[in-house]
C-alpha cells in the first residue's frame, strides 16, 4: 500500500472553487478548511458521509491520487472482492481518519484517474474511467448560485454537483444527506440554496411530500437527469417555479453529458440527430436507441457509444422512453412502450408517480401492468381516481394492447439511494 503524495502535474494546485462554501452535516465550511485525509493509491474509499466523500474529492483534486469513491451500501462482498482484486486498496473514511485494508495485489497507481461505478441499471454495477477533467463539462463562467446536492457520494450526478463548485468560484454547496432528504426543503430555504439537481423520481416525491415547503426555496436553476423526463413532471415544476430555468440534462458514466435541454418541453429537437459539432457530443438512433460520440466519453470508449436507452420521435422532438431492455413489452406480438404507458398515466391530474411493467399473461403471453402514487387529496382539484377510472384514461389515448390491465396504487414513491425508483 502505498501513501499518496502529490503527483508533479497536480502539486500544490488548489482547485479554481477552493473558496466556495459548503455547507454538510449541518456545518459551514469551504473546501479549503475541508480537512484532506491521507489516501493510500490507488484508493477505493468507502465514505462514512457526504462530508467524508466531499474530503476524498478535495484530495484528489490537489493530489492527483487514482481514487474511486462510494458509499459503502454500494459496494457489497463481490464488489468488493473484485476491487482488491483489480489492486485498489480498499479503504473506509470516517471520523476517526482512513483505514485500508490490504489489497490481494499492488499496482502502480494511475495519476489524476477516477472511477466511477455505473447504477447497475443493465446488471451488476461497473467501473468506468474518467478524470476531473471529463467530468467536469461546465467550463463557461457561471452566476454566483447556491447548489443542492442530494445525490450519493461517487456517483456520476454526484461528481457532476461537486465538480462544478470544485472548479468554478461562485459556486456553493449544500449537501444532503440520507436522514434529510424527506425535508431538503426547509435546509435549503435555510441555507439560501437557488440552484438544484435531481431526478425526476427526487422531485415528484418532494411535491408529494410537500409543495409548499418546496415552493419557499428560492429556486433560479432546476436541473432533472438521471431517468427518462416526462412533460408531466416539466409542468408540474414550472406551475411552482414560473421564473426557474428549468433543465433537462441526459449523462451517464460511459458518455457523460451528452444533451442539455432548456426550453421545458420533454425530449430535445429532432434537428440535433447526426448533427456534428466539434467538441461537443453527437446523437444519434440506430434500431431505436440512443446513440453517442462523445468527448466526454469514459475510458476505452472512444466512437460511438450504445447507450441502452430506448427512444421514439414523436412531433419533432426525440424522447427518451426507458432502457431498451426493459421498455419494450410485447402483448400479444404487438410491442408496448412502458415509459409511453407511463407518461399517460403521470399526465393524469390525479396521479403524482407511475411505474409501468410487464406480467406473464396467457394466450397473450405479457400483459401491460402499473404501480401508481395518487396525488395528495388536498392538492387535488377532483376526487382521486381509482382503478377503474385509471384504466379508462388509458383506454382513451392508448391502443387497447397497451392499456394496464391491472393498476395497483401505493402509499409512497419508492426510491433507491440513487434517487431513482427503477423505471
Amino acid at each position: 500500500m502505498t501513501v499518496a503524495t502529490p503527483h508533479p502535474a497536480t502539486a500544490g494546485r488548489e482547485p479554481a472553487g477552493v473558496d466556495n462554501r459548503l455547507v454538510v452535516g449541518g456545518a459551514a465550511l469551504t473546501w479549503r478548511t475541508l480537512p484532506t485525509p491521507q489516501l493510500p493509491d490507488p484508493a477505493a474509499v468507502l465514505a462514512h458521509s457526504a462530508r467524508h466523500a466531499l474530503a476524498a474529492a478535495r484530495q484528489h483534486a490537489v493530489h492527483g491520487t487514482e481514487l474511486l469513491l462510494s458509499t459503502a451500501s454500494r459496494v457489497d462482498a463481490t464488489m468488493r472482492a473484485e476491487l482488491d482484486d483489480a489492486g485498489f486498496t480498499v479503504t473506509l473514511l470516517d471520523d476517526d481518519g482512513a483505514h485500508p485494508s490490504a489489497p490481494a495485489r499492488s499496482r502502480v497507481a494511475e495519476p489524476g484517474r477516477l472511477w466511477l461505478l455505473t447504477s447497475g441499471s443493465t446488471g451488476r454495477p461497473k467501473r468506468v474511467g474518467h478524470t476531473l477533467d471529463t467530468l467536469t463539462t461546465v467550463r463557461a463562467d457561471q452566476p454566483d448560485r447556491t447548489w443542492l446536492c442530494p445525490y450519493a457520494p461517487g456517483t456520476y450526478a454526484w461528481w457532476q454537483v461537486v465538480t462544478l463548485s470544485l472548479t468554478q468560484p461562485g459556486q456553493h454547496l449544500v449537501v444532503i444527506e440520507p436522514d434529510e432528504l424527506d425535508d431538503w426543503p426547509a435546509v435549503a430555504a435555510a441555507h439560501g440554496v437557488d440552484a438544484a439537481s435531481g431526478t425526476p423520481t427526487f422531485w415528484r416525491r418532494t411535491l408529494y411530500r410537500d409543495a409548499a415547503a418546496l415552493a419557499r426555496v428560492p429556486l433560479r436553476q432546476i436541473t432533472l437527469g438521471g431517468e427518462p423526463v416526462d412533460q408531466a413532471i416539466l409542468d408540474q415544476l414550472r406551475e411552482v417555479f414560473p421564473a426557474a430555468r428549468i433543465s433537462w440534462i441526459y449523462a451517464s458514466s460511459e458518455v457523460g453529458a451528452s444533451i442539455v435541454v432548456h426550453d421545458g418541453r420533454a425530449g430535445f429537437p429532432a434537428e440535433w440527430l447526426d448533427r456534428e459539432t466539434e467538441g461537443r457530443p453527437t446523437l444519434s438512433v440506430r434500431d431505436d436507441e440512443l446513440v453517442v460520440t462523445s468527448p466526454y466519453h469514459g475510458v476505452g470508449l472512444s466512437g460511438p457509444v450504445r447507450t441502452g436507452d430506448r427512444v421514439q420521435v414523436v412531433d419533432g422532438r426525440v424522447l427518451i422512453t426507458g432502457r431498451l431492455d426493459t421498455d419494450e413489452i410485447n402483448v400479444g406480438g404487438s410491442k408496448v412502450s412502458a415509459g409511453v404507458v407511463r407518461g399517460v398515466l403521470t399526465q393524469h391530474p390525479g396521479v403524482a408517480w407511475a411505474r409501468v411493467t410487464g406480467r406473464r399473461a396467457p394466450v397473450l403471453g405479457r400483459m401491460v401492468v402499473a404501480e401508481v402514487v395518487l396525488a395528495p387529496a388536498e392538492h387535488a382539484d377532483a376526487p382521486l381516481p381509482d382503478e377503474a377510472a385509471l384504466v379508462r384514461w388509458c383506454a382513451d389515448r392508448l391502443p387497447e394492447h397497451a392499456v394496464p390491465r391491472r393498476i395497483r396504487v401505493l402509499t409512497e414513491i419508492p426510491v433507491k439511494e440513487t434517487l431513482k425508483s427503477d423505471v
